[in-house]
């Protein structure tokens, strides 16, 4: 029998928004406001990894929460989410031999966007890419297996997919997102944490990045009410503490975000109209990376790079997805990328991670161009993965 860990809870807020419009009208007409009934809905467990069943093509068939336990969160809009947009330029062939690009090609931005930095763009990809490497920054590759006790991979990903529902319901940055993964695997890297806790970690490691990431981050109290006031705020705000402190303060990562943040070489090529569908799926792909503790041991630099590869192949399949130019600005060649592209590839085609519906569900939406829905090939052709002159 499965051991069960803390249910995830989550709220609906909007009925508690909706109560107050209603009481503010019955004040005006002079009646008497209702009180609001909150109703909770527990999103779901985290059973032991024991649980997984892995099948013989590699996927993963996890126990999971029953599909009603799987119901929206209704948060309050803190910020909306403003993903920038693609520009366009010529650079895609068939091949990497067939290119014709100057070894030396200018590889920033081709936009006048002031956030795409683009006099600075070199120094700042050179700085994250030294920042990334820092031993203190980066969570052991192993520390489920080395560090944790009562933790699982599995137990991970259920509450990365919960934590993924929350930040897209309540409005958050895909940067605080991400921030409060690196957040989390830093701090299971360093200190022994009961299952029972897990939950308390993962709204702890969000309340500090969105404190430092969105201008009106949420209060503690309701990153408590959203786990159904499980956690007091007395601990929530104990647990803050003690990933500061284990983590001495450096909350400023570079994370896959980053990295794609300035990627618009990726989209040189393509047609107007698949820039938001190229863009898109590679958020999708990232967040996907995220669900899975395999990812752990890559860099967000390989990782964003293995995006763009294979968000590329699956919009142009018969096409070579990586350049000359994009080898030079990522600094990765194709053979760097295998292992990372194929699980990713395994992540979409729910090889793997499949009993994780969060960021699928989100990415089904038509304000993403429905990416998760795109069709893939099963398999990327191995020329893919030869480097220039192979």
């Amino acid at each position: 029998m499965a051991e069960q860990g803390r249910s995830l809870r989550i709220t609906r807020a909007a009925k508690k928004r909706a109560a107050t419009a209603t009481g503010k009208a019955a004040d005006a007409a002079g009646e008497e406001q209702t009180p609001a009934t909150k109703k909770r809905v527990v999103l779901g467990e985290l059973p032991n990894l024991s649980n997984i069943v892995v099948k013989a093509d590699g996927g993963l068939n996890a126990k999971k929460p029953k599909p009603r336990q799987l119901k929206a969160v209704r948060g309050k809009v803190k910020k909306p989410v403003t993903e920038s947009t693609a520009s366009s330029a010529p650079l895609s062939g068939p091949s990497l031999e067939s290119e014709d690009v100057d070894p030396k090609i200018d590889v920033e931005p081709a936009s006048d966007d002031p956030q795409m930095c683009r006099a600075y763009v070199a120094d700042i990809y050179e700085y994250l890419h030294k920042m990334e490497m820092e031993p203190h920054r980066r969570p052991l590759p192993d520390y489920l297996e080395k560090v944790q006790k009562d933790v699982t991979a599995n137990m991970r990903g259920i509450l990365v997919d919960w934590l993924i529902e929350v930040a897209e319901e309540y409005k958050l940055l895909s940067d605080t997102l991400y921030l409060s993964i690196s957040y989390i695997d830093r701090f299971l890297s360093l200190s022994v944490l009961n299952r029972q806790k897990l939950q308390l970690l993962g709204v702890s490691a969000m309340l500090i990045a969105s404190k430092y990431e969105e201008i009106s981050p949420p209060h503690v109290e309701e990153f408590c009410y959203i786990t159904d006031n499980t956690y007091t705020k007395e601990e929530v705000v104990k647990m803050e503490s003690n990933i500061l402190k284990s983590l001495m303060f450096e909350m400023g990562n570079p994370t896959i975000k980053s990295f794609l943040r300035f990627n618009r070489i990726a989209q040189e090529g393509y047609k107007t109209n698949n820039h938001l569908q190229l863009e898109f799926l590679g958020y999708y792909l990232a967040e996907l990376s995220l669900l899975d503790y395999s990812c752990v041991k890559f860099l967000p630099s390989l990782v964003a790079a293995s995006v763009t590869f294979l968000a590329r192949f699956m919009v142009r399949p018969k096409t070579h997805p990586w350049s000359l130019a994009l080898q030079q600005y990522s600094g990765y060649c194709p053979k760097d990328l295998k292992d990372c592209v194929q699980i990713l590839h395994d992540l979409y085609l729910s090889r793997r991670g499949g009993s994780l519906p969060a960021v699928r569900e989100k990415y089904r939406q038509h304000k993403f161009k429905c990416v998760a829905s795109m069709a893939s090939p099963p398999e990327i052709p191995a020329a893919y993965f030869e480097d220039v002159g192979e």
